[in-house]
């Protein structure tokens, strides 16, 4: 509603002396009165030019002491008002603003900030009564119905509101945005067919516009009106065959009403038209993948396809579409090829490089393949904490801790406990790479974080122990964790050989020789690990030969530890 006149400047020319007519000549209450206005005249200038610098302090001085020189002058008032609204202090604006309409009423800006005003404190039927003077018994101002819809739609004034909007559209015309809002109240007062009338007039008023028939099918649908809808459509699609929006509006309608072979015609002739939007294509193809599985599915699915991958072969929504339907049938390797290729073409799709990195994890050892992706993530995505977290599990995969330990720091900083299971596995995670890297405190310390969050974390209840048990620190603790894991899974050879460990540090030797042997039963190729560890039980049950045996089967694979040989020499463990 603001509008700020240029001429009021120049309505101050009058203040100076009055050419033509010597000053000698004037009376001295006519010099003392010219001499006000001059000196109201210079503080009014002083005010504008502060206020245009922004400085409104300094404007109102300026002019509140022109008010003193001119008080009945409404262009001072009006200015006053205007600082005073600008330093959000409507209260005290409103009663100069009212003065200036008061010296002034055809002033059509004085009126205009009162209104302001009173919208600003809350009055609006006040502000409507203004706006209502300015628009009715004239054909001019006409311009402003539209604020005075807007205030008694807010007002729920919605009769009035309707009064005001047919006054615009007879200004301005049909126009969209004038039907929308009259649609809304003819639809909030259950009138849906004067809510339809309006929308029938402005298809007539812009032929050929499929956006406005979608409005009005839209607004026949959601009120049960569907026979309606397909009439409307097929009227529409009689006159423009070619309008490939709506034979996509007449698919859906007549696949509500059941008639399944009419819609799937109009599906076709939709989805191979050029003039159909790409995302439109992709959404419906998408939206028949999300239906139960049929034949008569997957034989429109097959159709569409075709006619998607000769139109769009290289479109990155079509091909993660494409890719969609491979992963819905199981197909997973498929469906991670035509992601790849689809962010190849269009990097920036967040869902998809997750989509593409998570999966990739599971379905491949290739770390190097992987890295490509997380690469090219945080290049999109920097603030990402998720995508710096499979960067750092990447990383400490590959056993580049340094690197992982950045990466997981990072991951942990923008997530900040955003999203638990994150900071879970990354704790867990960093505490594995912080103790390859000899920082066995720091690991330990992540390892508890991450428990706090989840207790029951196998992984890390099963790693904790066993690194707790290789430092002989807090074995009791370790003792407990690696016996919750082992009850929960009594046949895993991993876990059963971290709490044999722990019971051998504790010197519960017989314990910790039946706890690997049931470890040893499981275990159809034991590593070099689990059978060094056995052979260090036996010599400490004094069962040398049986140790010995051990550790040469121990030392025949690539898991042994460095002391194998010596223990194999020396036929003793060197503590």
């Amino acid at each position: 509603m603001r509008v700020t006149p240029i001429f009021l400047f120049c309505c101050f020319l009058f203040l100076g002396p009055i050419a033509g007519f010597p000053q000698g000549s004037l009376s001295k209450k006519e010099l003392k009165a010219q001499e006000q206005k001059a000196n109201a005249s210079r503080f009014f200038i002083e005010g504008e030019k502060s206020f245009a610098l922004g400085d409104l302090e300094k404007a109102y001085q300026y002019l509140s002491r022109a008010r003193d020189f001119a008080p009945e002058e409404p262009a001072i008032s009006y200015k006053l008002a205007e600082v005073l609204l600008k330093r959000n202090q409507a209260a005290q604006a409103l009663p100069f603003a009212q003065q200036a309409v008061a010296k002034d009423p055809q002033n059509l800006f004085y009126v205009l900030l009162v209104a302001e005003i009173y919208t600003g404190l809350n009055k609006p039927l006040e502000a409507a009564a203004l706006l209502e003077k300015l628009t009715t018994g004239s054909t001019k101002n006409q311009q402003y119905n539209l604020e005075l819809a807007s205030i008694y739609l807010n007002a729920n004034e919605f009769d009035k509101a309707l009064v005001a909007l047919d006054r615009a559209e007879a200004y301005y015309g049909v126009r969209e945005p004038f039907t929308v809002q009259k649609q809304r109240i003819y639809l909030r007062k259950d009138l849906l067919s004067k809510a339809v009338e309006e929308g029938e007039k402005l298809i007539s008023s812009f032929p050929g516009n499929p956006n406005y028939v979608l409005s009005l099918v839209e607004i026949l649908y959601n009120n049960a009106k569907l026979d309606q809808a397909i009439q409307l459509v097929g009227t529409e699609i009689n006159k423009y065959p070619n309008q490939p929006e709506l034979q996509l509006a007449a698919y859906k309608l007549y696949r509500e009403k059941g008639l399944d072979s009419q819609a799937n015609t109009f599906l076709v002739e939709s989805m191979s038209s050029p003039d159909l939007a790409t995302a439109s294509k992709t959404s419906t193809f998408q939206g028949l993948l999300q239906e139960m599985k049929t034949a008569e599915r997957d034989k429109m699915l097959d159709s569409l396809e075709v006619i998607l991958v000769a139109m769009h072969p290289a479109d990155a929504a079509v091909l993660e579409a494409l890719g969609n339907r491979r992963k819905a049938g199981n197909r997973l390797g498929e469906a991670l090829e035509l992601y790849k290729k689809s962010l190849a073409i269009q990097p920036k799709n967040e869902r998809l490089l997750e989509e593409v990195i998570v999966n990739s994890f599971e379905t491949s050892t290739n770390y190097e393949e992987v890295a490509i992706y997380t690469k090219i993530a945080l290049e999109e995505f920097p603030e990402s904490a998720e995508f710096w977290f499979y960067e750092g599990v990447l990383l400490s995969a590959q056993k580049k801790d340094s690197a992982a330990v950045q990466a997981l720091e990072t991951a942990l900083r923008l997530n900040s406990e955003k999203n638990p299971q994150l900071a879970q596995v990354a704790y867990s995670t960093l505490g594995n790479s912080l103790y390859q890297m000899g920082d066995q405190a720091a690991a330990f310390s992540n390892f508890d974080k991450a428990l706090a969050l989840n207790p029951s974390d196998e992984q890390v209840l099963n790693n904790y122990a066993y690194f707790l048990s290789l430092a002989k620190q807090d074995l009791m603790k370790a003792l407990d964790m690696a016996q919750r894991v082992v009850k929960k899974h009594p046949k895993n050879g991993t876990y059963l050989d971290t709490l044999a460990w722990v019971l051998y540090q504790l010197e519960r030797y017989s314990e910790a020789a039946t706890t690997l042997e049931e470890a040893l039963k499981i275990e159809k190729e034991p590593s070099g690990v689990v059978m060094e560890h056995y052979g260090d039980i036996l010599f400490r049950l004094g069962k040398i030969e049986e140790a010995v045996s051990w550790w040469k089967k121990a030392k025949e694979s690539p898991e042994g530890s460095d002391q194998l040989a010596q223990k194999i020499k020396d036929r003793q463990i060197h503590d």
